[in-house]
């Protein structure tokens, strides 16, 4: 329902607010650094910084992807890209997969992206995680399996994330759990 998508846009926006007002406290000139053309010029991260611009990146890209009718929040996609680019160059381990699953979906999202270059991000993110990073699971299925029709895969890596759920049964797989459950009932209306 469009409600409920305006209101997640909403959030995500503000999320994404939130962290860049951190940002700017914490580096002044933040967000002119990072929307800079030199790439000498972006701003480096502190290892302590990492977890927020992981969550900074994933709510742009959350607010992006709802936001496909309005070019202007679209247009900040190279953005959130290389906001979490910069975080991956320092911390390519953060959030035991979690950061590999977020570069794998900008992967496959951005214009031009690498499809084998998303598998390894995704790869990576599973092995990260132990398995037990149901995101990892349903971000393969829905930017790689999905797409290229593959329906095996899709449900494969989606029963996958069930069982990631049940190793480790915390609110962020409990989220992904849904998801990979409305994801598996939908797969008719998919494929």
């Amino acid at each position: 329902p469009i409600e409920q998508r305006d209101r997640a846009a909403r959030l995500y926006r503000r999320a994404q607010r939130h962290a860049f007002n951190t940002f700017e406290l914490q580096t002044p000139g933040f967000a002119k650094a990072l929307a800079s053309d030199k790439p000498t010029d972006w701003p480096k991260l502190r290892a302590d910084q990492i977890g927020l611009a992981y969550w900074a990146a994933a709510a742009w890209g959350g607010l992006i992807a709802l936001s496909k009718d309005d070019p202007n929040t679209v247009a900040d996609l190279p953005l959130a890209i290389r906001l979490a680019r910069l975080a991956w160059q320092t911390a390519p381990e953060h959030g035991a997969g979690a950061l590999a699953s977020l570069m794998g979906s900008f992967e496959v999202a951005r214009p031009g992206g690498s499809r084998p270059q998303a598998l390894v991000y995704f790869d990576q993110a599973i092995m990260q995680g132990a398995g037990k990073n149901a995101g990892a699971f349903v971000a393969k299925a829905e930017g790689l399996a999905l797409p290229a029709g593959d329906r095996a895969g899709f449900e494969a890596l989606l029963k996958q994330a069930l069982l990631a759920y049940e190793a480790q049964p915390n609110m962020q797989n409990g989220v992904m759990r849904e998801r990979a459950l409305w994801l598996l009932e939908t797969a008719d209306d998919l494929f």
